[in-house]
């Protein structure tokens, strides 16, 4: 028998935060007191903060391992591992890996290199090299030709669990204006006044064909799979009832309060950047994550970009003003996201859950992540 008992620690269970011993056996909770546990084998956690294990649902964090520069590809089971170990040091315990099917970047890798990167982060999981739990999402850019080919060849992948659908064409979501649209992809990819609008004209074209059939036909599939469903960027009411109507689940990254604020009245989980909440604001103007915590709209953080980020946007978001409790904030990249796609083992402190567990000290209202577990190994 696998025995490990943490005592003396805050626990952050779902309404509360208590002071109490946790034990571990074989791999699950199955054990919280709130009294303090003597036996000479106990970890003293020092009045340190545990929590579950966070549950990240959209990051394209693996990319920038498996090409860390434009035309340079690393070798892809040393890109996933490396990975995952940041998973690890940021606290994320489950993670969908969010790989792009098609790109507006024409000049891009990401195509060449989705299958292995899927092989990738497959074959470490199921050949018990990773060190936390990772499930596959797909991220669709309907405006993109080969999209929905793409999204078929992967459909029967093993860890395949949710399915997100997106278009950054020009007038979309994102970018309804056109002028902010030229402005920012014009500078992303150094472009002349020429070529910006030969760009522009292929994205647009691209969008009228592929969009709206892509969006149907994938979100079908999907159902029909049983797979998760996330809208991206939806900005109006009329976005909001497409997304309603197509069986979403969740709204990643709604622009707009009124977009927020009727996904959450459909049933769908609102989701927000923690990069949003921890930089106070969104680096491309749109609505900021805070003022979702403020109205209570704020249903599920994801670190998007930055992995770490969600750990801090936890703390940040039981620390503003008009903010979450800290049992809620941690339930927003815990319990929440767990639920969105059906995983009910995890995402909690309760017995019987899986020990995916964090213990946390905070410096200067800091969270600090000292220890790690994932099923009850210690990866961090």
């Amino acid at each position: 028998m696998n025995e490990q008992i943490l005592t003396r620690a805050r626990l952050v269970l779902d309404d509360e935060v208590v002071w109490g011993t946790l034990v571990i056996r074989n791999g699950r909770i199955r054990e919280i007191d709130l009294a303090p546990c003597r036996l000479s084998t106990a970890i003293d956690c020092e009045g340190d903060y545990l929590l579950p294990g966070l549950v990240e649902l959209h990051t394209d964090n693996a990319e920038k391992y498996f090409q860390p520069r434009p035309k340079v590809a690393w070798p892809r089971r040393q890109a996933a591992l490396a990975h995952d170990s940041q998973m690890a040091a940021s606290g994320i315990t489950t993670v969908f890996d969010a790989l792009s099917i098609g790109d507006v970047d024409e000049q891009s890798m990401r195509h060449d290199s989705l299958k292995a990167m899927h092989d990738a982060i497959v074959g470490i999981q199921q050949e018990g090299l990773a060190r936390v739990d990772h499930r596959i999402h797909l991220r669709c850019e309907v405006s993109h030709p080969d999209t929905l080919s793409n999204f078929r060849a992967l459909a029967d992948s093993p860890l395949l669990g949710l399915v997100s659908l997106m278009d950054h064409a020009p007038g979309q979501r994102q970018f309804v204006s056109l002028e902010a649209y030229r402005a920012y992809y014009q500078g992303k990819y150094e472009l002349s006044d020429a070529d910006m609008e030969i760009y522009l004209e292929r994205q647009l074209a691209n969008s009228a064909r592929y969009s709206n059939t892509y969006r149907r036909t994938i979100s079908a599939e999907a159902r029909t799979l049983g797979l998760a469903l996330a809208s991206h960027d939806d900005a109006t009411l009329e976005h909001v009832a497409e997304s309603h109507e197509y069986g979403m689940r969740i709204a990643e990254f709604p622009t707009t309060r009124e977009a927020a604020e009727a996904s959450q009245r459909n049933g769908m989980a609102v989701m927000m950047g923690a990069p949003n909440v921890v930089r106070g604001g969104s680096h491309s103007g749109n609505i900021a994550a805070t003022e979702m915590i403020g109205l209570g709209v704020l249903d599920i953080l994801s670190s998007d970009y930055y992995p770490a980020a969600l750990l801090d946007a936890v703390f940040k978001s039981a620390q503003i003003e008009q903010g979450y409790s800290l049992p809620r904030a941690v339930a927003s990249a815990a319990r929440q996201p767990a639920q969105a796609v059906g995983l009910t083992d995890r995402g909690r402190l309760a017995q019987g859950l899986r020990a995916d567990l964090l213990r946390v000290q905070t410096v200067d209202d800091h969270p600090i992540l000292k220890r790690a577990w994932c099923a009850g190994r210690q990866v961090h």
